[in-house]
């Protein structure tokens, strides 16, 4: 007999994770399916956003999760060995008035705690899916395990399994798919700025490098690349970075060395009979500006009342019922916005001979003076 739930959940991380809790919250009975077998140790996205942490707050994790972050309150273009602007924060929201930056580690490791205090058998680690089934009134799936076989069923499936979903490839649903001409190369290092919990922007002619703080004294540094060279290494990135910023950092530091190519991945439709996709299941887009993760815990919390409210109602058929086309509707088109703010992000960030630099950066200059502007382009920045 296959395990019962109300809601199955394919993907332990952060939005997985999110949903289960704001599910849990409200009653609802949950089995998140995780492939892996351990948390994932891998630091990928550092940046939290006001509307994500105002909706974390309503999880009962929001001010952990502030306690063990940096909040960058300020934003600072830099170029030509000059300011060229400054970018506050102050007036996007009136709760969290700025980004935090804590490692995705840090915030899925908060939500694993939640849920455990919700229900310690929420969670099942080492599930790996191998087959799904709709029939209409159910969804069951099949799964490989270190024990062995096993099926789970619920009347509704949310995919929250990345970027490669295996649900999303069962049920052969379509992607918009583009990629981008554009490169980058991470790491994390020890402080050697004076630029404390601000975030600070490179405005170089080779390329634009970003520079975030995080907790603990770590600073993240990113670089745009044509293409990241094979033997890159943390000395490697260090030397680009002080060629570019004229900042010294130590590659015997380093913490964490990753090098990503870009691309956008747009589900034709997130709502499939009772399977709906949510987060990098439905729509991955460039990690320049952070909103990946952003977007799927907003996709989560406008989610979770929608199923809570069809399984009280007994309706349940998440393909069908006009809140769920609703959800649908919405969030691709908060995708869509999204995967376009990445590439506005990313051209402002290619290189450009000197003549051209010289006039992008008069131009970012004389729009951040501009108060009204100002502000808009931070309310933008943090999907508002």
């Amino acid at each position: 007999m296959p395990r019962e739930a109300e809601v199955l959940v394919i993907g332990g991380g952060p939005v997985g994770l999110f949903l289960a809790v704001l599910l849990l919250q409200r009653g609802v009975t949950v089995r998140v399916l995780e492939q892996r077998s351990a948390a994932d140790t891998h630091p990928r996205a550092i940046g939290i956003h006001p509307p994500a942490l105002a909706a974390l707050q309503g999880a009962g994790v929001a001010t952990d999760l502030v306690a063990e972050g940096v909040a960058i309150r300020r934003g600072i273009a830099v170029g030509g060995g000059r300011r060229l602007a400054e970018m506050s924060f102050a007036g996007v929201s009136d709760m969290f008035p700025y980004v935090l930056s804590l490692p995705q580690t840090r915030t899925q490791a908060v939500l694993e705690r939640r849920i455990r205090e919700l229900d310690p058998d929420a969670l099942h680690r080492g599930v790996r899916l191998t087959g799904l089934h709709d029939d209409g009134g159910r969804v069951t799936v099949e799964a490989a395990t270190p024990a062995g076989a096993v099926r789970y069923s619920a009347p509704l499936l949310v995919a929250a399994d990345g970027a490669r979903s295996t649900v999303r490839a069962l049920q052969d649903i379509p992607v918009k798919a583009k990629d981008y001409p554009d490169s980058y190369l991470m790491g994390d290092f020890a402080e050697s700025t004076d630029f404390g919990p601000d975030a600070a922007l490179f405005l170089a002619a080779d390329g634009i490098v970003e520079s975030f703080p995080l907790p603990g004294g770590v600073r993240r540094w990113v670089v745009r690349l044509a293409a990241v060279p094979a033997g890159a290494d943390a000395r490697w990135l260090a030397r680009r970075v002080t060629e570019r910023t004229g900042i010294g950092i130590d590659p015997g530091t380093n913490s964490m060395l990753s090098g990503f190519g870009v691309r956008s991945r747009l589900a034709r439709r997130m709502v499939n009979g009772r399977t709906i996709l949510i987060g990098d299941a439905a729509h991955e887009v460039s990690p320049i500006g952070g909103q990946g993760m952003n977007l799927g815990l907003l996709d989560a919390l406008a989610l979770a009342p929608i199923l809570a409210a069809a399984l009280r109602n007994g309706s349940g058929n998440g393909g069908v019922a006009a809140p769920q086309r609703c959800f649908e509707r919405t969030r691709l088109r908060a995708a869509a916005t999204a995967v376009r703010q990445s590439e506005i992000n990313m051209a402002l960030g290619r290189p450009l001979p000197g003549p051209l630099l010289a006039v992008r950066n008069r131009a970012i200059s004389a729009a951040a003076a501009v108060p009204a502007v100002n502000l808009l382009i931070a309310r933008r920045f943090t999907m508002q």
